[in-house]
């Protein structure tokens, strides 16, 4: 440190080779965090309004010291006459970006605006003058830790620190009592155990309180207040005034002068100059909080807070409503849930108290971040009751969160309501390991599914009212009405223009197109026996499975058979499982195939020009629901396609922003993700449409089996919903057990097959004896599972599967689950290869029969030039054949493709195996009989 005295006698405490000393240290401090953590961007936003030209002065200072040493530097300037709820709309914006770590309102403001009002709407958090009331509530404190102290101040300590002047036990003078100098810094002192007396104007024996001061800071804004005989000799004087004073032998006509006469350096032991002294320090300081703020921002975005629900279980265990409704009180508010995450509240959309949207610029803030580990999980062939794929998927990250203390996500499917008042039930999971709340869970969510049938249904409609219009009316007619002249000028919308060009005409007018081209433009010249488009609704209801439509005489005799699906089976629901953001969204949509020509061409949704309508409905289903388990853990919910004739899994952007919400802690999480049905269905689908679209590599798949569906493949009989359990399923039977276990298997390796480490996670009913259990976990390692282990999620929640939470948490830090993750088959080949590699390799056909339908079909497809597409089977879930009665690991049969269809928006292709119903109906006794609301309290019964 330099100890230059002035020429009369006192140390000049040079704040602007100290200022710049702070920025050389700042930028090696910069440059170092950036190179150990990449995504580190500090940023600094300063907020002018109007164009004072000093004003602008000091933000170009600012942005250049920001430049030098590798803060990002923002000017957002704003008109004079903006009123004060838009400007504090602006700095709500700039509080709720995550990306900015400092927010600073340059003043003055004009004098419409309540200085006061917007300097305390700045966050704490951001305020890095140090000017929030937070901020100097806590320095006022004596053990309070603000999270800045004002710059000025803050540069003044530095000063004397500096240059090693002793505060500690020292009088201390601060003259001036402001929010911005005087009082902050009289605080500070005193936590430095200063003894500070702290005077102003008003101060009766100021003279007399200045002359016995070891350190004085002088910020009262009066030129020369302080004479130069008042000093104590040898003391510590900080100056910080800086006032323009008449002088007429200067350019300027003016010169600046301290709060302190000059004639003081000859008297004080440490002095600073004016100008040159604490001005350079403020800024230096400005820059030492902003990337003091960035770093807390970083580090606490690299902690994900574990902090669980307690579980009160209960024996027996009640029904999975009762259980839901005993724990409402413990869920977190989801606001809460997000602060653990680290969501920004702007990456928040509440829906209600327990539910929000989570939207996707939490995946542009972490983009950089590594991943968690990401472990799927899928099933065995199953009974018709299920074999609790959900509860697993919910209990594993109970206990990889509650009691393994990692952090982790489940991500699952949204529940269609057709199984919901159907047969099946809600799908939640289910007894002590759910998704809270279930009801709202099961029952319309944040409104994804009604999104996908307003869009599904829009399509059908447009199709069904474009072919009744090209056959109504004349060419010009149709060309009139398709582009009507607005203010005199005929123009083209933009779907018309993507038609124009995949047209091969070049014209942007429509008065310039010729008769031929205008033909070509206007006439789709939908097949009616060829539209693949139908309707949606989320209700199972057989008899709108085959319909006929346009029956009314306005329709003018231009009715078609067509039919219902369930809304999951739209190929808008794949779409929105499959997409990676909204642009890919939007482009699926476009080239949705809704119809053939006749001519044999296919029609898209961009064709009949509906898709920005569509992506408009579906812009908000976009974004995953964040909702919770019952010991508190996060949940992802978002999507549900149709596990049968779609791939069955939930969406890819809830597994990659929980991958990276996880992936954030020093010892990364886990994302357990749930794919629909058995593995020859819901995994090889996730493994080869699914990650092909996503890029994601899984480290693990957990294979849940149980011995009731284990002795069903073994030859006991039917399981039946709604029937009770023949005795074979309660009562010990180890040879039927063994002889079924060949279908876990078939499992196993399957999943072997895909380079993948299988863990069998045996969800353990009450009727399951020891021996049972130890004959599924013995065959199960000898079949090359990486273990097996029996679990009690249902009645113990996280507590009943901490030793398959262990196994997985080994089985990712081994890094042996991922090294060999392949694709089954490659895109380059034919739709019949993969199709047979499909059928030999995994379900173990000796060969596939096509219809002459699926023939021409995929002669089609591949002269359409569809051939690279995956291939998403569409087939029974009940066997590895396409008879649902054919149980085990049947070999050697015929797989029969009975038709084949396209859904370029969700890019793949399905073969039809066999009979697919894609409308469910109800049985004869619904799980409707026995939901219900309890009209004095208002709460759901019933619903499981």
């Amino acid at each position: 440190m330099s100890d230059t005295q002035s020429t009369s006698g006192a140390v000049r405490l040079d704040g602007k080779a100290i200022a710049e000393q702070v920025r050389m240290e700042l930028a090696a401090e910069v440059a170092e965090f950036k190179a150990a953590h990449p995504t580190f961007r500090p940023k600094l936003v300063a907020l002018q309004v109007g164009e004072r030209s000093d004003s602008s002065v000091y933000i170009r200072q600012k942005a250049k010291a920001c430049k030098e040493i590798g803060v990002e530097f923002e000017h957002v300037q704003l008109d004079e006459g903006i009123q004060q709820a838009e400007l504090d709309a602006r700095v709500d914006s700039i509080n709720d970006d995550p990306a900015i770590h400092g927010l600073l309102v340059q003043l003055p403001l004009p004098a419409h605006l309540s200085t006061r009002h917007v300097v305390q709407s700045i966050r704490a958090e951001k305020d890095v003058d140090g000017f929030h009331a937070e901020n100097i509530g806590w320095l006022s404190k004596r053990d309070g830790s603000p999270y800045f102290h004002p710059c000025t101040p803050l540069g003044c300590i530095e000063l004397l620190k500096r240059y090693n002047i002793a505060i500690a036990g020292k009088r201390a003078v601060v003259i001036g009592r402001s929010d911005i100098v005087g009082a902050p810094v009289a605080m500070m002192l005193t936590k430095l155990d200063a003894t500070v007396t702290l005077c102003h104007s008003r101060t009766a024996n100021v003279e007399e309180l200045v002359r016995d001061a070891d350190i004085l800071v002088v910020a009262i804004g009066q030129p020369e207040f302080v004479r130069a005989d008042w000093v104590k000799p040898g003391a510590a004087v900080v100056d910080v005034g800086m006032n323009a004073v008449d002088d007429s032998t200067k350019k300027a006509g003016f010169r600046w002068v301290g709060d302190v006469h000059p004639g003081a350096a000859a008297h004080a032991g440490f002095l600073t100059p004016v100008p040159g002294g604490v001005g350079p320090m403020t800024v230096a300081m400005l820059l030492r909080n902003v990337v003091a703020s960035a770093k807390r921002h970083y580090a606490a975005a690299s902690t994900v807070r574990i902090v669980p629900s307690v579980l009160n279980l209960a024996d027996p265990v009640p029904s999975d409503i009762a259980i839901a409704q005993a724990q409402a009180s413990a869920l977190k508010p989801i606001a809460q849930l997000g602060g653990e995450l680290n969501l920004a509240p702007r990456e928040l959309e509440p829906h209600g108290r327990h539910a929000a949207k989570v939207t996707l610029d939490v995946l542009d803030r972490l983009d950089g971040m590594r991943n968690g580990h990401y472990v799927v999980v899928t099933g065995i062939s199953p009974t018709p009751l299920g074999e609790g794929k959900s509860t697993v998927t919910v209990g594993l990250a109970q206990a990889l969160y509650a009691h393994l203390g990692r952090a982790a996500f489940a991500c699952v499917r949204q529940p269609s309501q057709g199984p919901t008042f159907g047969i099946k039930g809600g799908a939640a999971g289910g007894g002590y390991s759910q998704v809270a709340p279930m009801t709202a869970m099961n029952l319309h969510l944040t409104g994804d599914i009604h999104a996908i049938s307003a869009a599904n249904n829009l399509v059908a409609a447009a199709v069904d009212a474009r072919r009744f219009h090209e056959a109504t009316q004349t060419d010009a007619q149709l060309m009139a009405r398709l582009c009507p002249p607005k203010r005199g000028v005929s123009q083209f919308a933009a779907p018309m223009l993507r038609r124009l060009q995949r047209l091969g005409i070049s014209k942007t007018r429509p008065e310039d197109l010729a008769a031929d081209e205008v033909a070509r433009f206007v006439r789709l010249d939908i097949d009616p026996e060829r539209i693949v488009w139908r309707r949606v609704l989320d209700t199972n209801d057989r008899f709108l499975r085959e319909i006929t439509i346009g029956e009314a005489s306005t329709e003018r005799g231009m009715s078609r058979r067509t039919g219902f699906d369930i809304a999951v089976a739209s190929e808008i629901m794949a779409v929105l499982a499959l997409t990676t953001s909204l642009a890919d969204m939007r482009q699926r949509l476009a080239r949705m195939v809704v119809a053939m020509s006749r001519a044999g061409e296919p029609i898209t949704c961009d064709d009949i020009g509906v898709t920005g309508a569509l992506t408009v409905l579906m812009k908000d289903a976009l974004s995953p629901t964040l909702m919770q388990t019952l010991e508190g853990s996060p949940v992802f919910v978002h999507a549900g396609p149709f596990a049968n004739i779609a791939h069955g899994n939930s969406s890819i952007v809830a597994d990659k922003i929980a991958l990276k919400l996880v992936g954030v802690p020093a010892e990364p999480g886990f994302v357990v993700t749930e794919a629909g049905f058995g593995a020859d269905i819901g995994f090889e689908k996730f493994v080869n449409i699914k990650c092909r679209a996503s890029g994601l590599v899984p480290d693990v798949a957990v294979i849940v089996a149980t011995v009731r569906a284990l002795k069903m493949h073994g030859g006991g009989p039917d399981v039946v919903p709604g029937k009770p359990l023949a005795d074979e399923y309660t009562r010990e039977n180890l040879e039927l057990l063994e002889r079924g276990f060949a279908n876990l298997r078939r499992h196993i390796e399957n999943v072997n097959k895909m380079g993948l480490a299988a863990i069998v996670a045996i969800n353990a009913f009450a009727t399951d004896t020891q021996a049972e259990l130890e004959l599924v976990r013995t065959l199960a390692r000898e079949a090359g599972a990486y273990d097996a282990i029996p679990t009690h999620l249902w009645a113990k929640g996280g507590a009943g599967a901490v030793e398959l939470a262990q196994a997985v948490a080994r089985c990712c830090a081994d890094k042996s689950g991922a090294e060999g993750f392949r694709f089954l088959y490659d895109d380059n080949l034919s739709i019949k290869e993969k199709i047979e590699t499909i059928a030999k390799q995994v379900y173990r056909a000796a060969s596939v029969s096509y219809s002459e339908e699926a023939e021409r079909k995929i002669e089609q497809f591949a002269a359409n030039g569809w051939s690279s597409m995956p291939i998403c089977m569409a087939k029974t879930q009940y066997s590895f054949s396409a008879d649902p009665a054919l149980k085990g690991a049947p070999e050697g049969f015929d797989l029969p493709i009975r038709d084949i269809r396209a859904s370029l928006g969700a890019g793949f292709i399905y073969p039809l195996c066999g009979a697919m119903q894609t409308l469910p109906g109800l049985p004869t006794r619904p799980c409707f009989y026995d939901i219900d609301i309890d009209e004095d309290t208002g709460d759901i019964v019933g619903l499981f």
